[in-house]
């Protein structure tokens, strides 16, 4: 049991610091998520747990990825993505709405040139085949 205390007062926690960077009260907040101002304090200061849809309500309105808080709730592991994944998660500068911009850029060049490698192989062996009968000897 302790143990969801300490998750709820994290995600609290959590979501009071991304509405403080944010520049919103806690009024704006529980408006833009549709939750009701006293339901949202509670949440910050850990005495209630949300559930995952209301999580997705509140990231909508401090503009950043659901993904991030069910992260911070225990809801989703931490996606892996190497260490430049993990840079841009740990910069304290960037705010979760930016890291999350970066994550996807990043991502899409990697599928991007994931894409292109079989394609490259294959005009690599015709424009050389010379090349790979020295490879496989």
């Amino acid at each position: 049991m302790e143990k969801v205390a300490d998750i709820a007062s994290d995600i609290g926690e959590y979501i009071r610091q991304q509405r403080s960077n944010a520049k919103i009260s806690l009024r704006q907040l529980s408006k833009l998520a549709g939750v009701s101002n006293p339901y949202l304090s509670q949440i910050e200061r850990g005495v209630r747990k949300p559930s995952a849809e209301i999580l997705q309500q509140i990231a909508k309105g401090l503009r950043i990825s659901a993904e991030a808080l069910y992260v911070q709730a225990g809801i989703l592991d931490l996606p892996t993505g190497g260490p430049v994944g993990d840079a841009i998660r740990a910069d304290t500068e960037l705010t979760e709405r930016q890291k999350q911009v970066l994550l996807d850029v990043y991502e899409s060049f990697r599928r991007e040139n994931a894409a292109a490698k079989p394609v490259q192989a294959a005009q690599a062996k015709t424009e050389n085949p010379a090349a790979e009968s020295k490879e496989s000897a």
